[in-house]
């Protein structure tokens, strides 16, 4: 479609096409139950399908147990596990979007509260709600914050356990029926805290200079790309910067970008922050429209690497703008696809791609055409 909004052009990644360049970034719910999707995640991830979402993300999916962000967070890692994560990819593709999984591990920001009993350490209120702690681990025995548990440092035998249950989850993203796994980089979680010189004081192989401290996020990768089909593309997500001086730069995003490209990665999913705080701080900046837009346009440009672009990015003209200026080949909506689950399609109307709701789903497009005509008819 060479007319087309180029946020409604397809894109080619690998064997995969999606319908427009709209992606619904993973958002935590909360709502699992000892790591099992339940039939709000369905509900929740199939309506961003029928609102015509190019790739549609299942929120952060553990690899162990130990790695959930709080008790309601769903994971993969255990077979019982899959069916509920098969319904899921199975709407998703039925309903035009590319099913997409983002698999991590929370590492010392494990087991935590739910945001909306206070999105911190877990308490007295918590454990009397059943929600019980467990020792969370890190790249070194530092805590995120003073008043958080201090973490468990990976021993070599536990990173190597680690990395054979990252291959287990995305054989079992795969049998789920999923298209793109993304691996999570970002916002101050286990690998995360390995990269940045603010969480990771370790001598061993895996710490110490850059080389070091990327050495995890490699090697997850390179084992995920070995046991993920060929013909299927994987993401990255990053934390471009840590937002301080003495953290993670953006300069050195653009030198794992490069060696990521290098194993088989595809695409660079551009964020930042979080390292010692919210897994949505701002790493420093001031949060304005498409902040970290210049993050993912720094990738594409200086390493010819596919990137996403996310993070207050809410208007289709915006979007627009985004990918014809080349700064990203995806944009990823959030919380204003909350706002309105139907934004891609909204989006289509406002960019004149869509003037008669015949990208909408039959159930409801034919109506919506109907009732504009009869509007138009009895304008005053």
């Amino acid at each position: 479609m060479p007319d087309a909004p180029m946020l409604f052009q397809p894109l080619k990644l690998r064997s995969v096409e999606t319908r427009n360049r709209v992606v619904i970034s993973p958002m935590c719910q909360y709502s699992a139950h000892e790591g099992h999707l339940e039939d709000w995640h369905l509900v929740h991830l199939g309506r961003f399908a029928i609102g015509g979402a190019g790739i549609v993300f299942t929120e952060a999916t553990a690899v162990q147990k130990r790695g959930r962000i709080t008790h309601g967070c769903p994971g993969l890692w255990t077979d019982s596990q899959i069916p509920g994560h098969a319904r899921v990819a199975q709407f998703v593709l039925r309903h035009g979007a590319i099913p997409a999984i983002q698999l991590g591990h929370a590492g010392r920001k494990a087991g935590m509260q739910r945001p909306w009993f206070g999105n911190g350490p877990l308490d007295e209120a918590d454990f009397a709600r059943g929600d019980m702690p467990w020792t969370p681990v890190g790249a070194s025995a530092i805590p995120v914050a003073d008043g958080w548990p201090v973490p468990h440092e990976l021993t070599v035998s536990e990173i190597e356990d680690l990395i054979a249950d990252y291959v287990s989850a995305t054989l079992r993203a795969r049998e789920a029926g999923y298209r793109i796994v993304e691996i999570h980089g970002a916002h101050g979680y286990l690998v995360h805290s390995f990269l940045s010189p603010l969480s990771n004081r370790r001598t061993d192989a895996y710490g110490g200079d850059l080389k070091g401290r990327m050495r995890l996020a490699l090697e997850i990768a390179e084992a995920v790309r070995a046991v993920w089909p060929e013909d299927l593309p994987l993401f990255f997500r990053m934390s471009a910067v840590d937002g301080s001086p003495d953290g993670w730069s953006l300069e050195n995003t653009v030198v794992l970008a490069r060696t990521l490209q290098e194993i088989g990665v595809d695409v660079m999913d551009c964020s930042s922050g979080g390292i010692a705080g919210s897994a949505t701080a701002a790493g420093g900046q001031k949060r304005q429209p498409g902040f970290q837009v210049p993050y993912a346009d720094r990738v594409r440009k200086e390493l010819g690497m596919a990137t996403m672009a996310v993070g207050l990015i809410t208007h289709p003209a915006q979007a627009e703008e985004i990918l014809s200026n080349g700064s990203a080949d995806l944009i990823a909506i959030a919380r204003e696809a909350l706002v309105d689950p139907m934004w891609a399609l909204h989006a289509a109307r406002d960019l004149g791609h869509d003037t008669g709701f015949s990208e909408w789903p039959e159930q409801s497009g034919w109506w919506l055409a109907a009732r504009e005509r009869t509007s138009e008819r009895y304008k005053p």
